[in-house]
């Protein structure tokens, strides 16, 4: 909906079902029916569209798919800007997951093709991921909050709980502010990004505190005029460009800053990875004035990524990473090697620049103990 303005006020707590029961779900409605004209919000020019006025009960047992619906084709339909309102206190169940449509099995909340879209609130959604974390995998992964072809984007001060895999993911969008959002999974929950990024351009992440059982963020192919400042990770793997070339895929990151972050306990540092067999390029990438505790591999660039069980077949070519600065990084390292930069054999990794780099290692095996730390590089030019 080109041009229109939609802002989502989560103003209430959601928890989603349990796998096999409901989800909420936010689509226009297939037909029209009788429903409230929306309210003039506070705004003169504003109108607010309260899911209660439609019908939505939020008892936790009634399904609210029509007034879901409803209120949001009437938010959709205002000439003017609408507010999208789900009270406090409420939870909504929407639709048994036998009814979910078959394209839409991957995410839980869309929101597609809107421009000028604000999501903000002081609600938690909880996406009650227990249930489905025991059959959790790598393919085809499960989506909480999924923001796709979206311009001029604000998702501000909401909390993301226990998503089911993915807490949020920003595809195919331009102009997007991500600000004060709160993400908090267990450290041991899989496949669990805090949020992903992809294919998206001039994107602002501000103030985020994430804490989850994989990447706190995920920068994926795509991705264009990034500035990330002030967040704060652990537990997780970190914060990662990648992985990049996947399935031998083309990549394409340019100005990526990560400036001012706290890292805690987290299996990796700020990291960049590629698989062999790739194409492409990241470039322009900067880590600075970031603070390590405890963690394990702080800084990493890896040209040679492999999950398989069996060491991967090594290939003629690879994503190219070039320009990456690390600057200011300090702190305390789990592990003796604090860097670690194992380039490809055939495109090497190349204007690779590491200023007032100062981290020990805290061997944990000794109380208070501190002792230097070491690198490892294969392969720069």
């Amino acid at each position: 909906m080109p041009d229109q303005s939609i802002k989502l006020d989560l103003r209430s707590y959601h928890r989603a079902p349990a796998a096999g029961r409901h989800r909420k779900l936010l689509e226009p409605s297939p037909g029209p029916s009788p429903a409230p004209s929306p309210e003039p919000s506070q705004s003169e020019n504003d109108v607010e569209v309260d899911v209660a006025s439609y019908g939505a009960v939020g008892d936790g047992q009634q399904d609210d798919t029509p007034a879901f619906r409803e209120a949001w084709a009437a938010a959709c339909a205002s000439p003017q800007p609408a507010t999208l309102v789900v009270p406090r206190e409420k939870t909504y169940l929407v639709k048994h997951r036998s009814a979910w449509p078959e394209e839409n099995m991957r995410w839980w909340i869309m929101f597609r093709n809107v421009d000028g879209l604000t999501v903000t609130g002081d609600g938690t959604i909880d996406g009650n991921g227990e249930t489905w974390w025991k059959s959790s995998c790598r393919v085809d992964k499960k989506l909480k909050l999924l923001l796709s072809r979206c311009n001029n984007l604000t998702v501000e001060n909401i909390q993301l709980l226990n998503s089911q895999q993915i807490h949020m993911s920003v595809e195919d969008c331009r102009d997007v502010l991500l600000k004060g959002i709160t993400i908090t999974a267990p450290g041991d929950s899989p496949m669990n990004d805090g949020i992903h990024i992809a294919r998206t351009k001039d994107i602002q992440v501000l103030d985020c505190d994430i804490k989850t059982g994989d990447d706190c963020m995920s920068i994926e192919t795509g991705t264009e005029n990034l500035y990330a400042s002030r967040i704060t990770c652990g537990p997780g793997h970190g914060i990662s460009i990648g992985s990049l070339g996947d399935d031998n895929s083309e990549a394409r990151v340019s100005n990526v800053t990560v400036y001012k972050a706290h890292l805690s306990g987290t299996t990796n540092g700020v990291r960049m990875k590629s698989w062999q067999g790739g194409k492409g390029y990241a470039t322009d990438v900067t880590f600075e004035d970031i603070t390590m505790e405890d963690v394990h591999n702080p800084i990493i660039i890896d040209q040679n990524y492999c999950t398989s069980p069996k060491s991967c077949k090594k290939q003629t070519s690879a994503v190219e990473f070039s320009n990456i600065r690390f600057k200011d990084i300090r702190g305390t390292s789990a592990t003796k090697e604090a860097i670690k930069l194992d380039c490809s054999d055939t495109v090497p990794c190349r204007d690779i620049l590491l200023q007032d780099v100062k981290l020990t290692f805290h061997d944990r095996g000794h109380k208070h103990k501190h002792a230097s730390a070491t690198s490892v590089c294969n392969n720069p030019s």
